[in-house]
């Protein structure tokens, strides 16, 4: 990474700040809305509809053509975010792609503690599939804890007699809610988005006294056989490293095709800097390639775009 774009990513992550005060939910919540959030990127149309129960967010590139389709499941410690904190993100990914995608508004703690963010992304993938979507049509994507959630409802749907779709990428994934993992604690100095004390919140707020290594909490406990191929991308200046690691390594223990890249010297999620940093956009197209490779595999001669960039 150059010295400008360092000084540029440094800039960026400013606007997240570390604070020793514990917000309340309320400003946690409106404070990474405010931090975060980018519109959809142009060519890129919105609709706002109903999938499983509950309220998505539809993105669809123009350039979108073929039966391929995205599920998406935002990050956010399972307590912030939503769709549309999220849209330039999923619409970047969409566009690159050329796929529809639909973004999730599952439930969030506490209101809504473990395991309510999983049984809502298990509701719209089976709706998904009840609708006469083609599993071999279907992609799933997520970032932090909907990198988790992602494989989380795989697993359900897997434990549900339900197929499993193409192909599954997650960004920084948020994978062990036991905070096992050794980076928690090493990257602490090198994460300028995270502490322990910020992961463990979390975690307190979505599982409470509950099985933290529960394998649908934390999927890195969780036996991955009969999970589709798998794409982790992870930062290497950042606490929830060894979750990406791990899980990773435990997909391919257990058969699964898995690839894991890790960005030396980015933080977690590094791909909502699109269009500000060169390897945020390197990784979304890569990201974009893994999902509509295996959705070509998986229907021989299918018409799928080729991503755009």
């Amino acid at each position: 990474m150059s010295r400008q774009q360092r000084d540029a990513l440094d800039a960026l992550l400013r606007s997240v700040p570390r604070s020793e005060m514990r917000p309340t939910l309320e400003e946690q919540r409106s404070g990474f809305a405010a931090a975060v959030t980018r519109p959809a990127p142009e060519g890129v149309v919105t609709r706002r509809a109903v999938l499983g129960g509950r309220p998505i967010l539809e993105l669809e590139p123009v350039e979108a053509s073929g039966r391929g389709r995205l599920l998406y499941l935002h990050g956010g410690g399972y307590v912030i975010g939503s769709p549309d904190t999220h849209a330039g993100l999923v619409g970047e990914l969409a566009r690159r792609a050329g796929l529809r995608a639909t973004s999730v508004d599952y439930r969030l703690a506490p209101e809504h503690p473990f395991p309510a963010a999983v049984d809502d992304g298990l509701a719209a993938y089976r709706e998904l599939l009840a609708s006469g979507t083609d599993p071999r049509d279907l992609v799933m994507a997520g970032d932090s804890a909907g990198g988790g959630l992602s494989i989380a409802t795989l697993l359900a749907a897997r434990e549900a007699g339900l197929p499993q779709p193409a192909a599954v990428v997650v960004f920084s994934p948020w994978a062990d809610l036991t905070l096992a993992g050794g980076s928690i604690r090493s990257k602490q100095s090198a994460d300028p988005i995270f502490t322990e004390a910020d992961v463990h919140a979390y975690a307190d707020l979505y599982v409470g006294a509950g099985d933290r290594a529960h394998p649908l909490a934390s999927p890195v406990f969780a036996d991955l056989t009969g999970l589709p191929p798998l794409l982790v991308q992870v930062g290497a200046n950042e606490v929830l490293l060894d979750d990406a690691v791990r899980l990773a390594g435990r997909a391919g223990a257990d058969g699964v095709e898995v690839t894991l890249e890790v960005g030396p010297g980015l933080p977690h999620v590094f791909q909502h800097h699109y269009g500000r940093l060169d390897e945020a956009d390197a990784a979304l197209d890569r990201a974009a390639r893994f999902l509509t490779a295996h959705l070509s595999a998986g229907r021989p001669g299918a018409d799928h775009l080729e991503p755009v960039h």
